[in-house]
């Protein structure tokens, strides 16, 4: 349904008295409990996007609740709400932390090209093949974070000149590469690939990372929007909860330091573990089983 189409039905409804949520939204089976579910997990997901990323892990599974609503449109009206948070924690890291945007909005650009490659590949090759690497992967950042509890808490680059923004370039062109194909834990993986790769702090990793986040977002709203997938009014309600957290969340991970945003990045981190894991355990390792059984 498009904006203005679900402008006119909203307004229809309330002009005649009634309050059916589901109704207004556009979603027939969508009641008030179910959207408050969801708005408390945007609200939490700008929260943990905002100190270092991840926050997809609650509010996509939280959209998928919804009865009557399909993967694409629950995709993109998270991706909708999920840019207008990375913006408000972009814009709150840039005035408090004060981010170099030397590496940040190339890495940021590049990052939005990957994003742009990540779907066009998805749409030929599963992102099923890439996640049991990935989840190997995860597990190994989970390790070296955990016993090196030094790393990230000043930042000391391992590169400078052209060749820290090649590395950084890389770094973003693969990370939006991932954003684009598979999509959950981008934030996170970017704020270690900042912190391990190029030596910044947890802060400023994260500061960095908003920035780099918001552009993957936007690339992938731009290819949502011309399908009509985004579902605007619920959308906006939404962003509005995630903006919130997003700010809370920005604000607290600025006033604490490095040490508060590496003990929820392991928190995000094991979570991710675990939420690719069970995707694995789903689309690669069942159907084996089921294959050799039958």
């Amino acid at each position: 349904m498009s904006l203005s189409a679900d402008a006119r039905a909203a307004s229809t409804l309330w002009n005649h008295g009634e309050v059916d949520i589901g109704a207004v939204l556009g979603l027939e089976q969508l009641t008030w409990g179910m959207l408050l579910l969801v708005v408390i997990a945007a609200f939490c997901a700008g929260w943990i996007d905002a100190v270092v990323g991840g926050g997809g892990l609650l509010q996509l599974p939280a959209l998928l609740l919804i009865p009557g609503i399909s993967p694409v449109q629950a995709l993109a009206t998270n991706k909708l709400a999920s840019v207008f948070g990375t913006a408000t924690s972009s814009a709150t890291y840039y005035r408090r932390a004060k981010p170099d945007l030397r590496t940040a909005l190339p890495m940021a650009i590049i990052a939005l090209i990957g994003s742009f490659g990540g779907a066009a590949v998805a749409t030929v090759l599963p992102p099923a093949a890439f996640k049991p690497i990935i989840v190997i992967a995860l597990l190994a950042v989970a390790l070296f974070t955990a016993f090196r509890p030094q790393m990230g808490a000043a930042t000391q680059l391992r590169f400078h000149g052209h060749k820290h923004h090649i590395m950084a370039g890389a770094a973003g062109l693969g990370i939006g590469f991932y954003d684009g194909m598979i999509g959950p834990g981008t934030g996170t993986f970017l704020v270690i690939t900042l912190v391990a790769l190029l030596g910044y702090d947890f802060l400023q990793a994260s500061a960095k990372a908003k920035i780099v986040n918001l552009a993957t977002n936007a690339g992938a709203l731009m290819l949502f929007i011309p399908h009509g997938a985004v579902l605007w009014l619920l959308g906006g309600i939404l962003a509005i909860a995630n903006v919130a957290g997003s700010y809370l969340g920005s604000r607290m991970a600025i006033s604490r330091g490095t040490t508060f945003i590496r003990v929820v990045f392991l928190v995000v981190v094991i979570a991710l573990i675990g939420k690719l894991g069970v995707d694995v355990w789903n689309e690669n390792i069942v159907p084996a089983f089921a294959s050799i059984a039958g």
